[in-house]
Formats: structure tokens, sequence, C-alpha cells
């Protein structure tokens, strides 16, 4: 197959990096909020990965993939440590909130995926609204959780296989290093191995790697009831309640907890992900993405609960909590040995649906040439991103082999939960600004102003919620002004017909409900985490500034003018990208 221009790489002298530079001001203005319509990214874009991801996938593979996807990290990873130490017996309330939150987040990405199936999911949402660099700093949020969580999980699955192994310090699987940072200097092998071995996997095939995934996950929920029987066989009612009460940490507790445990349900997103790869998108997106994400709701709420009926929550220990209960109990210490192994294998089927997200995120990321375009390779035979999966797994095994689990949670859930908020506003942007077309284009400033004002309240909401003592007038004003702002927005301003085949019900109410939820847990979160996110923030953006922004000019800017420029002298023009629509909020 012939190279086309636009896949050609372009070798730049020091000089002509120096340049590039100097029109970095230049660039920003012209690119920024460049956006491509849908038919673009299902297409021209898409195709700039050579070969085509293989459409194998069912509806069921997409319930078992988000099942899978979101159990192993939910259970295992967030449960015993929020019940201990910020939500008490009450964190199965916390789950209720965070679930709620992911499922009005869910029908946002339905609508978003039918209309576009194409393997970037909220990257690829944010870059057709408003514009790349919103879509780029999405999609590297959302790389960053998948990252972080997929070596938090992976450390959690030492802690279980340990115990599966009648092994009770999970520690000792790990290598003390003399002269590394507290936190830093317990080597994780096992989590590493884990990963390479994951990461083979999906290079292997997608389909193959389901059909594990669908059996591993038929066993999951099965090892599921049987954990949440043995735990009300042994458990009591009055745990629930003492020694401080359900909501030992009062209601800030379970908001707060629910900030926490919202990482459990990033597991959902990556089935979006999978959208190039399903035979009737239309219809399996749907059922796949809602009924994963109820389908776990439910889980989580009746396992917290067996968890913290078992043993009363201040006893209850942060490393491998189901196994640890269960060795407690007189009689029942091999059913810790039984915890750990099903919960081993559940960790590997979460990683397994999360890694598989992943990849194809930054395969996407990569056909836009906002990161070196290897990273967009589809391999030919097995229809993977292979690049991409043994990218991603090098990072993911590094952060599992040095940091310590507590620091890693402390940086989950930020970035998730910002991209869950851009998404619900582009979807509202979409339904209510006229982009074009025989309707023509409406005025994007009634939109904006109400997006804006429903952020502002949302925000003072928050603060009035997170500042010591609570202040009620605070959450009355706020709460009351969010309410009536959509409901003015709801009557003055038309919606326009949404042209996928599945939309969202009762619109704005769920979106706007999903960025309300969205701001107000992003405000439970710790400090640390907004300094984190505000210095990876910064990071990309730099990196976006000295490299993506130049690279899409040039393949894309100067590719363009090229073509033009040859057809109007009678030779051969590059293949169209078509014309690319500037529409910045």
């Amino acid at each position: 197959m012939a190279t086309t221009p636009l896949a050609r790489p372009h070798h730049l002298s020091f000089s002509t990096i120096l340049h590039s530079l100097s029109q970095t001001p230049h660039r920003l203005r012209k690119r920024m909020f460049v956006t491509w319509s849908p038919d673009q990214e299902m297409n021209q874009v898409r195709q700039r990965s050579g070969a085509d991801m293989k459409r194998k996938l069912e509806w069921y593979d997409l319930v078992a993939l988000g099942v899978a996807g979101m159990l192993g990290a939910g259970v295992f990873v967030t449960t015993g440590r929020v019940a201990h130490k910020v939500s008490g017996p009450a964190v199965f309330i916390s789950y209720i909130v965070a679930g709620v939150s992911a499922l009005l987040s869910s029908m946002c990405y339905t609508e978003f995926s039918v209309e576009m199936p194409v393997a970037g999911g909220a990257f690829s949402y944010l870059r057709v609204t408003f514009g790349e660099f919103v879509g780029y700093f999405g999609g590297a949020n959302i790389l960053m959780e998948y990252v972080l969580s997929n070596a938090a999980v992976a450390r959690t699955f030492t802690e279980y296989l340990s115990h599966a192994f009648g092994v009770d310090d999970p520690k000792s699987w790990r290598v003390q290093v003399d002269g590394l940072a507290q936190g830093y200097n317990a080597l994780d092998f096992p989590a590493v191995a884990l990963i390479i071995l994951i990461t083979l996997c999906l290079c292997h095939s997608t389909k193959e790697s389901s059909i594990v995934n669908v059996v591993m996950t038929v066993f999951h929920v099965i090892f599921f009831g049987v954990v949440i029987v043995a735990c009300f066989a042994n458990g009591n009612p009055k745990n629930l309640i003492e020694p401080k009460g359900l909501a030992p940490f009062g209601a800030r507790g379970v908001l707060d907890g629910a900030a926490i445990v919202y990482v459990s349900y990033i597991g959902y997103d990556s089935v979006s992900t999978m959208a190039e790869e399903i035979r009737n998108p239309s219809k399996s997106l749907p059922i796949g993405i809602a009924g994963s994400v109820l389908i776990v709701s439910a889980l989580y709420c009746l396992m917290a609960l067996a968890l913290c009926s078992m043993i009363p929550y201040d006893e209850i220990l942060d490393d491998a909590s189901f196994s640890s209960a269960f060795k407690n109990m007189v009689g029942w210490r091999w059913m810790g040995n039984v915890v750990g192994v099903g919960a081993s294998l559940g960790i590997v089927a979460s990683l397994l649906v999360a890694m598989l997200g992943q990849a194809r995120y930054l395969c996407v990321v990569g056909r836009a040439r906002l990161v070196p375009f290897w990273l967009a390779k589809v391999h030919p035979s097995t229809g993977t991103p292979i690049n991409a999966t043994i990218f991603l797994g090098i990072c993911t095994a590094s952060i599992a082999l040095f940091t310590d689990l507590e620091i890693v949670i402390e940086m989950i859930s930020i970035g998730t939960l910002l991209v869950f908020y851009l998404v619900a506003g582009a979807l509202i942007y979409r339904r209510y600004v006229k982009l074009g077309g025989s309707g023509g284009i409406s005025s994007p400033l009634p939109t904006l102003l109400f997006l804006l004002l429903l952020t502002s309240t949302s925000i003072g909401f928050s603060l009035s919620w997170k500042l010591n003592g609570g202040y009620w007038w605070g959450l009355a004003m706020f709460g009351t002004a969010a309410i009536a702002i959509t409901g003015i927005f709801h009557r003055k301003v038309p919606c326009n017909r949404s042209t996928a085949e599945w939309s969202v019900p009762l619109m704005p109410w769920p979106a706007a409900a999903s960025i309300f939820l969205s701001v107000f847990l992003m405000a439970s979160l710790k400090k640390r985490s907004f300094l984190r996110f505000v210095l990876w923030s910064c990071f990309i953006t730099l990196f976006y500034a000295l490299y993506g922004v130049h690279s899409t000019f040039h393949a894309e800017e100067m590719e363009m003018e090229r073509g033009a420029s040859e057809g109007n002298h009678g030779e051969p023009s590059p293949p169209q990208q078509g014309k690319l629509e500037v529409q910045g909020p």
C-alpha cells in the first residue's frame, strides 16, 4: 500500500524546530478549537491507523467487559479502606451516590458512542465538540486515570494472591529496597509480571481476550455471590450500627467516600472505546454501558454491606480486606484463602478490560497526531493497537513496581470526574447549539452561559458543603439556583433532535445532574489530589504547546495546503480530509 503524504514522517532540522517554536502562539490560535465532524472522525481519522479493528463483539461481550472492568477495582481496592477510614458501614451509600453519578455520565457516553462508534471515547467526543485542545486535555487525563488505577489494582493482586497461598502478610511478597523514598521502596514484581502477561494477551487478539474475559466474568459474579452469602451468614446486623452508628463520620464522610470509590466506575468508560469492534453499535452500546453500571452498582452495595456486617468497620484491614475478615473468623480461615483465589482472578479480569480500553484511547490520540504517530498503528493481522498496548503496559508496570497503593489511590478520581464533567457539558452543547447543516447555525452563547452558571452554582454548593460546619443557607441558595437555571434553560432554549439512534431522554436534566454531581464529588477530594492534578495538567499543556500543536499543524494544515497546491497544477492531490470546521465555543 502506497504511503500517503499524511502518513509521511517529518524530518525537521534544528533551525526548523526553532522556527516552529517561534510560531507557537499563531499555531495555538489556529489549532486549539479546530474540530472534526463525526463523519470525518469515523472515516478519514480512523483510516490513519492503517488496518481496521475487527468487528467481532456482541452486546453480551460489552456487558461482560464492563462488569469485569469495574468489579476488581471497586471491591478489592477501595471498599475496605473507605469503610475503615472515611465512611464507616455507610460505605454502601457512598457506592449508591457514586453509582448514580456514573449512570448519568454513562448515558451521556452512550449517546456519543452510538453517534460516533470510534475507539477514542471521551477524547473523540470532546474533540468534535469543543476542539482539539479540550479533547487532548480530556484524553490525557483519562489515560492518567487508567494507568494509575491499573497500577493500584495490580498491586492489590499481590495482596490477595499472597492470601490465596496462605501468607497473611502481603508485604512479604514485595522486595524492600533501602535508599528509595518511603512509599516507593517496596518493589512489587508479581504485579509487574501480571501486567506483562496481560499486555501480551491483548497484543494477540481482542476477541480471544473477550472470550477469556466472559468466562472469567461469569466465574467472578458467581464468586461474588458466594462471598456475599458467606459474609451475611457469618455477619451480625449490629455491626452496621456499632460501635458508632451507621455513619460514624457523618454525611460528610459518606460523600467523601463517594468521591474516592468513584474510581470503581472507570471501567464502563472502556466499553465505549470498544465501539470500532462491535457488530451492532446502536443496539449493543446502550445495553453494554448502562447494563454493566447497574449490575456492578448492585454488587458493590451488597459486597460493602456484607463486609461491614461481618466485622466492625474499625477492625477492617486496609490490605486484602475480605480475605483478612474471613481469616479472623473461627472455623472460616480456609475461606480467606478461597477469597484470595477468587479476588486474584477477578483482578486479572478487571485489568484485562481496563488495559484493553486504555490502549484504544492512546491509539486514537495518536491518530490525531497529538502524540507520536507510531502509537496509532493497528497490527494488520491481529487488528489490535499493538504499539499503544505495549507502551501503556510499560508505563503501568513501572508505576506498579515502585509506588505504594496509598499514594496511587490519592491521585485517582479527580481526572475521571473532570472528564465525565466535560462529556456531559459537550452533550448539552451538541444538543442545544446548531453547528450547521439544513437548520443553519445558532449562537452558542446561551448554552455556554448556562454551562458557566451551572458550574458556578455547583462549585458554590460544593464549597458550602466542604467548609467546616457547613453553610446551610449556601446549600439551599446554590442548590435552588442550579435547579432554577436548568429549568429556565430547558424552557427557553430549544433542544436539537439528536442524530444518534439512541439519545438521552429528558434533556438537559440528566446531563445537568451529571455536571452537578461531578463537581460536587471533585470538591470532596483531598488537596493533595488537586496539587498532583495541577502538576499533571501543567505537564500535558506544556507537551501540547511544544509538540502536539506543531505535530497536528504539520500533519493537517500543511498537507492540506500542499494538496491544494498540487491539485491546482494538475498533479495528483493527497487524500482529502474534508474541510475542518472551526467551531470555537
